[in-house]
């Protein structure tokens, strides 16, 4: 699809033509039987591409590998080559060691087969592998697959342990039902060749630091039957994949394949500046692409994603072709649109990440990307989607009014020719780890030797966790003595417990879910909840249970929550000068609390306006990193006491904005505070944190980026075309005390003072 001509506006900053990439095949390694090559023969790959035949030799002769190349570009080949020859034909590069055990066949005179686990963060993922192995036609009885998840009944999950030779599962499972019940799946994990790790990307932050403690009791349970598995990561276009994979999963070398050999169409991105409503700007995109092929629009909020929908149908001449699509949704709903989509019923979809994580889409004539999703990677993710075979593709960013977006579309240098980010991944936060330590022990005591897959927190966090009840050390080993499964306390998507549920008051049915963390923001008194294009009152929260009523509400406005926060400083890691200023890093303890909501108008977000609510203060232990100036320098700057409230308020938000230029986190991932005095430093002070408690290696990354990070703060302030300050620069979406008081002029002034020079 080509751009339309009324696309290619005053608001087009920049228009970027990628020319199509023939591909680079390459002949199948020997090892690949001819019935393996005759089935995918049958599918319509003649040959593998170059690099789905480096990553798989790599993974069959026994190294640890990353494929990190474009969606799209065929990396499940890559993993199914070898974990087929080692299920179906039992052939193994590497030899597999000897646990003692007979190999699991159904016949004697069929040669030893190996198992390999397959690991999606969605079981939607999972069952569409699933049905990829299944459509290469080979006999049940010579190589079983099983899908292993939350909806798998008792005979299926016996079958996976029993006797499949590849089973599909997420990370959930293998936490919560394979790890505690690990000598009922011996036979599986003895035999275990190949741990796939799909979509690795996803694995960031505290979700990343679960993940990564959940591989490594893998890991150690493996070794306990005398497996060793490799672990191949597949991921989209990230930065040192292997490096990533290392951090996930405890492992000493990884190989890395990231030159994509495969064919690519041509490819036109628009770049849009902001615009005061990016919902109806993406709402328009999406009705009039629409009319021309099919089209996604990505959102980056749930809110947005079905205010966009709503929009483009009423803009639309077919409304019932366009659709939302988020997390949240009940899993029959979320089928019914997938199979709409894929079909073609549906012709547009305005949605959040979650439908990439929900089916494997592909083959979109046109993505539009409604605010940057906070990563590069994300973007290109979300890009690859848009192209059909021999059809070039089309693809555009619509910039937020955000620091970030606007400082993104006036550089496109930062999008097309810079490099994509690494993922973070911070395996050491000991609120995650700590109780997958007990987790471990569990499984099997805990020694001074398991400090190989944990790591050196390992020893000081089981000493803590004896001194705290939950192990109890004897000898030189650590062990759970409670009656409860250790598992049950640890939620890999949340810190905060189990979901709300949000229930009609009036017929009891279940609408959706929202997380404990968002629940006072989402779900507080007269809150507007929208799902699938409705909107919901909320008329009662009940923490104890989990359950938030609602009913219908009339859809003329929707609400923000307003909150005020404090920071506490903990202790000190690290600290430097930063130009005339000091900067630090270390651990600080958040105070936070929903003090208000403000109702806006649903079509032009307009405050109508302001009620005040008595919710609970909430604590949070985390990282931060925050700079300092001391008085004596403010005394010198061109800036007035009475202007210096809001300079230190715009140059925070300011800052939170353009992080994710050089940090892979999105917005939402952090939060901040700044103030004039603080009593912990004494100093103006402008703290960023991570969002989640122990941290998330974001605040860290902050730090060492810290030069880079303000100079593209001064920049920002200093270019934005506003006034006195506007959405892409200090006003931030998110600010708890409604955006007062800023000051543009003032902050640029105290962002200049942390520069050399």
């Amino acid at each position: 699809m080509t751009p339309p001509e009324w696309l290619l506006d005053e608001n087009t900053a920049h228009l970027h033509h990628r020319p199509a990439r023939a591909g680079s095949p390459a002949e199948w390694p020997d090892w690949v039987s001819d019935r393996v090559r005759a089935a995918l023969h049958r599918r319509g790959i003649e040959r593998p591409w170059a690099h789905q035949a480096i990553a798989a030799d790599a993974a069959f002769r026994g190294r640890h590998v990353a494929i990190a190349t474009g969606t799209a570009s065929g990396k499940s080949l890559a993993y199914l080559l070898p974990v087929l020859a080692a299920g179906l034909d039992g052939r193994l590069g590497a030899p597999a060691p000897d646990t003692g055990r007979a190999r699991s066949a159904l016949r004697l005179d069929l040669p030893p087969r190996h198992t390999a686990l397959y690991l999606a963060p969605t079981k939607a993922l999972a069952h569409d592998q699933v049905r990829v192995c299944t459509e290469l036609g080979f006999d049940h009885d010579e190589w079983r697959v099983s899908a292993l998840d939350g909806d798998s009944d008792r005979d299926e999950r016996r079958f996976a342990r029993e006797f499949a030779h590849y089973v599909l599962s997420n990370p959930d499972m293998l936490h919560r039902s394979v790890l505690p019940a690990h000598r009922q799946w011996s036979r599986f994990l003895a035999d275990l060749r190949y741990v796939v790790i799909d979509e690795a990307h996803r694995y960031k932050g505290v979700f990343g630091a679960h993940v990564s403690a959940v591989l490594r009791r893998l890991r150690r349970v493996c070794a306990l039957y005398g497996s060793s598995p490799t672990f191949v990561f597949a991921s989209a276009t990230i930065a040192d994949a292997d490096d990533v994979g290392r951090s996930l999963a405890g492992l000493s070398d990884v190989a890395l394949v990231d030159t994509d050999a495969s064919p690519a169409p041509g490819l036109d991105f628009v770049l849009r500046r902001p615009t005061p409503s990016l919902t109806e700007d993406a709402a328009r995109l999406l009705a009039g692409l629409t009319e021309r092929g099919q089209a996604l629009v990505f959102t980056t909020s749930r809110i947005q994603a079905e205010l966009v929908a709503i929009r483009a149908r009423e803009l639309s001449g077919r409304p019932e072709t366009i659709a939302s699509y988020r997390g949240g949704y009940l899993a029959a709903d979320r089928r019914s649109i997938e199979r709409a989509l894929t079909t073609g019923a549906l012709r547009g979809v305005a949605a959040t990440n979650a439908l990439e994580l929900g089916v494997d889409i592909a083959g979109m004539d046109a993505v539009v990307t409604a605010g940057f999703p906070g990563t590069l990677a994300a973007l290109w993710q979300q890009v690859g989607r848009a192209g059909r075979s021999g059809q070039d593709a089309l693809a555009v960013l619509v910039a937020r009014e955000d620091p970030l977006d606007a400082y993104l579309v006036e550089h496109p240098e930062l999008i097309f020719d810079r490099p994509v980010e690494r993922t973070v991944v911070y395996p050491d936060n000991p609120y995650v780890l700590g109780p997958h330590l007990a987790a471990a022990a569990q499984e099997a005591p805990l020694t001074e030797a398991d400090t190989d897959y944990f790591g050196p927190r390992t020893m000081p966090l089981a000493e803590q966790l004896a001194h705290q009840g939950m192990l109890r050390r004897r000898a030189s080993a650590w062990f759970w003595t409670h009656p409860q499964r250790a598992v049950d306390s640890i939620d890999l998507r949340s810190m905060h417990g189990r979901a709300f549920e949000v229930v009609d008051e009036a017929t009891g049915r279940l609408i959706g879910q929202v997380d404990p963390s968002a629940a006072d923001r989402t779900l507080h008194p007269e809150a507007v909840y929208v799902h699938q294009g409705d909107q919901w009152l909320v008329v009662d929260a009940d923490e104890h249970d989990r359950v938030a009523l609602v009913v219908p509400a009339d859809g003329t406005y929707f609400t923000q929550p307003q909150a005020v926060a404090g920071v506490r400083v903990l202790g000190v890691d690290r600290t430097r000068p930063l130009g005339l200023g000091t900067l630090s890093y270390g651990t600080v303890e958040l105070a936070s609390q929903v003090t208000g909501y403000l109702r806006r108008d649903s079509r032009t977000g307009d405050v109508w306006d302001s009620t005040p609510l008595a919710l609970p203060e909430r604590h949070m232990t985390t990282k931060a990193t925050w700079w300092t100036l001391p008085d004596d320098v403010l005394s010198v700057l061109d800036i007035e006491p009475a202007e210096l409230p809001g300079a230190v308020h715009g140059a925070e938000h300011t800052a939170i904005g353009l992080l994710p230029a050089l940090v892979p986190c999105d917005r939402w991932d952090i939060g901040g505070l700044s103030t004039v005095h603080h009593p912990d430093t004494g100093r103006l002070t402008v703290f960023v944190h991570d969002g989640n408690p122990g941290g998330a290696g974001f605040a860290e990354l902050g730090y060492e980026k810290a030069d880079q990070w303000w100079r593209a703060t001064l920049e920002r302030l200093r270019d934005c075309p506003c006034a006195d300050g506007c959405p892409a620069c200090v006003v931030s979406p998110k600010c708890g005390s409604g955006n007062d008081p800023l000051d543009k002029r003032g902050a640029a002034v105290l962002v200049a003072a942390l520069l050399p020079g």
